[in-house]
């Protein structure tokens, strides 16, 4: 794009890059800003770039000038940006002194199945992290950050905080490790002894030796020290660690290669005697497990605490193949993250486990049983050409992991609160430039803390079971994202599939259970309590994850499976359509009446359903689509204030009538329109002399007889109880006509509130005959039985117009006035227009109906907490003006009414 627009530059001054005032671009028939594009472009790449002045703001002859970019430091490679740190974390302490006591004590056959299967684990786990990384930038945070995005911020931040938790404890355990291979190394350095007894039942020659082994207080008093020594470090800024840390790579290095070259010469003079050397009868003694009791040390004692087997191993073990996120972690600076992640995370996860096979084959040819289970550092002993080349690497690797990890928990938990997911994490919160020294504090305690158990063995399983929670998170980030395929998820890493990282995310949840069922149930519970912390105190965020594209997607095709036909009643749920339009005047920056939320809620059944809130707007759509956005997030934040469930809704159109018959037809897909449209009544028409809202009300009403919607008219809106007033009496139904249930299943509804919880339902039912009375009674009583509806039936006879012509009206004394003014004003109406079609003796019967049924209501329920009522189609040929008189007439005096019609089916069945 930028290239194009520069292809044929304008006469002016254009030898610098630069864009003049008045440059003519080819997109400008689109309505595009060249300028505004590629400022756009290098944002979605990362870049920060100020927005610069615009010549319309009052500056003359401004140019944009790109010119050279800002100095920055050198971007990593594969190798060292992504291979050597996950190599360094790798490669720990596991390796140097608890890697050939495992083979001793699950024999080399076990050691291969537990290598072979944590590697599986990992190497699954970093498919699934090239997939999710290949698939966008980068931010900080590691896998907080991938898991965040793809499975949402409560699950991110459950799961990033304890992989914080993993990485602070990750630090004390390669810092005792540090310790205890100092303290091998040097004896006389330590403050306290310690020994452990062999009984003659694990030594060759039958008798009992005594071991001396290291003291737990010296660890705790030497592990203090260091932490300490190396939050001073950390203190001075990643600089300093990142100029320090590629250093401890040639140490592990040479220790490596003088390990196996010791293992070739094996066994050299004034060797152990347990040391054979490469031999296929030690091969062949060490094949089986040997599992057996041992003290805290790991030495053999048939009276020790621990007793170990195969799960046991498998914790122990499982931290030596972590470290695969190392590369993630340092995404900001690489090169290319979308080809050295993958690359260089897979080549250090397969070079690591074809290693840990070796060794497995090497140890257990190397040496007898007794010397791999007794033998505190069997790596130095045959180390060549001295072991202390050995203490030297372990130490130095171990410290600088143990570096890395104070550097990385600090970042990993300042990543959390800069998203400002979590309140409660606000100090946490630092600026790019920024070190986390208030993150980096609180990290040193929780490693101290960790150093005083002072026992490796009880604090690796912790580690285990939070990275492997971690991973669990990042296959199983893989699998939503690979299984849903959005469009957005396209990620250049294409080895991957969906079954591969379920297989992943199930092999760790397997791992967590084999190791211990209590660690993995803490785990997943305090995963569990954290998240649901952040559900109630944490700040939503939309990161496009996972489960929002999983939802929309099921929504989808349960859309597709209800289809359009008629929903079975046993199945139907009210959707109702709240036309917020008011009929008057509400308080400002209050876009619906607040009584017509409450009743929304009244009609859903324990807030089950969908509320959809509209408005209409008069005017060009072009003209007021701003005005349309504003007022339609104004109107969702108020439904969201009224804790009701439900969308809102805008409509431009020329007048009310027409928005509304658009509405009607097009609102909603398949099953899920609306299928009850809820509007206040316009008491307010005559009094304010309104005489366009009669048209609009009757074309409303026409159009969802129309459109087959029931209606629900809400006459005293005002009066209507909140969710803690308390109502009293009873929930009176005229049943006049039949409406598929909907009135029943109304006030069933009504009932399971809690205002109306006290009340109960009275049903009247109309007969034109005392004959049918009792019949009627009978029926009905019958009918909400089988409903299993509790209510009291009253039947009433109503006699017509035509029997009771003539004689004097038993109506209150409001009613009949009210009667009288209606004839009056009809009568000057129909002067005036000269209506054709319209017959005087038809609408003086409608009147009288209607004054009939009003005194019924005033009669019988004028004390009711609330009265529904059949509503009456508008009567055709009748003037909108006619209907209105004819409804003023019906509610006059009744303060809650609820005018119900329903529609062309059953909301209610008697089956099963």
């Amino acid at each position: 794009m930028e290239g194009k627009e520069e292809a044929e530059p304008s006469n002016t001054d254009s030898e610098a890059v630069g864009y003049p005032e008045h440059h003519e671009s080819k997109l400008e028939l689109f309505g595009f800003d060249s300028l505004v594009n590629i400022l756009g472009l290098r944002r979605m790449t990362g870049e920060q770039i100020a927005e610069p002045s615009s010549p319309r703001d009052g500056g003359e002859n401004i140019s944009i000038t790109l010119g050279r970019p800002k100095p920055i430091a050198p971007k990593l490679g594969t190798l060292m940006g992504v291979f050597v740190p996950c190599l360094q974390n790798i490669l720990g302490i596991i390796y140097y002194i608890r890697f050939s006591w495992i083979v001793g004590m699950a024999g080399i056959g076990q050691s291969l199945v537990l290598v072979t299967f944590c590697g599986l684990c990992t190497f699954l786990t970093a498919i699934s992290l090239s997939a999710i990384a290949t698939n966008g930038a980068m931010k900080g945070g590691g896998p907080y950050y991938l898991i965040g995005r793809a499975l949402g911020p409560e699950v991110g931040v459950s799961i990033g905080l304890c992989f914080f938790l993993g990485n602070a404890v990750a630090g004390a355990m390669y810092v005792l490790g540090a310790v205890e291979t100092f303290l091998d190394a040097v004896p006389k350095a330590g403050i306290f002894k310690a020994s452990a007894t062999i009984t003659n039942g694990t030594s060759l020659n039958g008798t009992t030796t005594t071991v001396y082994s290291t003291n737990i207080h010296d660890l705790q008093v030497y592990g203090i020290v260091v932490t300490i020594l190396l939050c001073f470090i950390v203190f001075g800024g990643v600089k300093m660690i990142n100029k320090v840390a590629p250093a401890f790579l040639i140490p592990v290095l040479c220790s490596l290669f003088c390990i196996f070259i010791g293992i070739a010469v094996a066994p050299r003079k004034h060797a152990p005697s347990g040391i054979t050397g490469l031999s296929l009868h030690t091969f062949s003694d060490n094949w089986s497990s040997a599992y057996q009791r041992t003290n805290s040390a790991g030495i053999p004692d048939p009276k020790g605490s621990i007793d170990w087997n195969f799960n046991a191993l498998v914790g122990l073990f499982f931290p030596a193949v972590t470290g695969i996120m190392a590369g993630s972690n340092r995404s900001a600076s690489l090169k290319d993250t979308q080809k050295s992640i993958p690359i260089g995370t897979l080549a250090a996860t397969l070079t690591t486990t074809f290693m840990y096979i070796i060794s497995v084959l090497l140890f257990g040819a190397l040496a007898t049983r007794e010397e791999l289970l007794t033998s505190r550092l069997l790596t130095a002993e045959v180390a060549w050409p001295f072991p202390v080349v050995i203490y030297v690497g372990i130490i130095l690797s171990t410290l600088g992991a143990a570096l890395q990890s104070l550097t990385g928990a600090p970042r990993l938990l300042a990543a959390i609160a800069n998203d400002d997911i979590l309140p409660v994490l606000k100090y946490f919160k630092v600026t790019e430039t920024n070190e986390p020294h208030l993150a980096t504090l609180f990290t040193a305690f929780l490693c101290i803390g960790c150093v005083i158990i002072g026992n490796l063995d009880l604090i690796t399983p912790t580690i285990t079971m939070f990275f492997l929670l971690c991973y669990a998170g990042v296959n199983l980030s893989c699998f939503l994202l690979d299984l849903l395929d959005a469009p957005s998820w396209r990620p250049r890493w294409k080895f991957h599939h969906w079954s591969l990282s379920l297989f992943g995310a199930s092999i760790c949840i397997v791992i967590m259970f084999l190791i211990s069922w209590l660690f993995t149930v803490v785990s997943l519970a305090l995963a569990s309590l954290i998240y649901y912390y952040v559900s109630i105190k944490g700040k939503a965020g939309d990161w496009g994850d996972g489960f929002k594209s999983a939802y929309f997607q099921l929504a989808l095709r349960s859309l597709r499976s209800l289809g359009a036909d008629q929903v079975h009643p046993k199945n139907w749920y009210p959707i109702p359509l709240i036309f917020c339009r008011p009929w008057g005047k509400l308080p400002e920056n209050v876009p619906c009446h607040p009584k017509l939320a409450d009743f929304a809620n009244c009609v859903k059944k324990k807030g089950r359903g969908m509320s959809i809130f509209v408005s209409i707007i008069d005017g060009d759509y072009i003209a007021q689509a701003d005005e349309a956005k504003s007022a339609c997030a104004h109107l969702s934040d108020y439904i969201e204030y009224k804790r009701c469930e439900g969308v809102a809704e805008i409509v431009v159109a020329p007048s009310v009538a027409a928005g509304f018959r658009g509405i009607v037809q097009t609102m909603g897909l398949g099953n899920l329109k609306p299928n009850i449209v809820v509007m206040r009544y316009p008491e307010i028409w005559r009094r304010e002399n309104l005489p366009d809202i009669p048209p609009a009300f009757v074309s409303m009403i026409n159009d969802c007889i129309i459109a087959n919607k029931a209606v629900v008219i809400i006459k005293g809106l005002d009066e209507w109880p909140g969710e803690y007033q308390k109502q009293y009496g009873t929930i009176d139904l005229y049943w006049i006509v039949r409406d598929g249930g909907l009135m029943l299943l109304l006030s069933q509804l009504l009932l399971a509130k809690d205002a109306f919880e006290g009340c109960k339902i009275q049903v009247f039912c109309i007969a034109e005959d005392d004959a049918e009375a009792d019949d009627l009674q009978k029926d009905v009583k019958k009918f909400l039985y089988d409903l299993r509806m509790q209510a009291d039936v009253i039947v009433l006879s109503f006699k017509s117009w035509e029997e009771e012509r003539g004689q004097p009206q038993q109506a209150p004394a409001e009613s009949m006035e009210a009667f009288a003014a209606a004839q009056q004003r009809i009568a000057e109406h129909l002067a005036e227009m000269k209506a054709v079609g319209v017959s005087e003796q038809q609408v003086e019967k409608f009147l009288y109906t209607t004054l009939k049924l009003n005194s019924i209501v005033l009669r019988y329920s004028r004390m009711a907490a609330v009265v529904l009522v059949s509503l009456p189609p508008p009567p055709v040929h009748h003037p909108p003006y006619f209907y209105m008189e004819y409804m003023d007439l019906l509610v006059e005096n009744v303060p809650r009414l609820l005018m119900v019609r329903g529609y062309r089916r059953d909301v209610v069945t008697l089956f099963t």
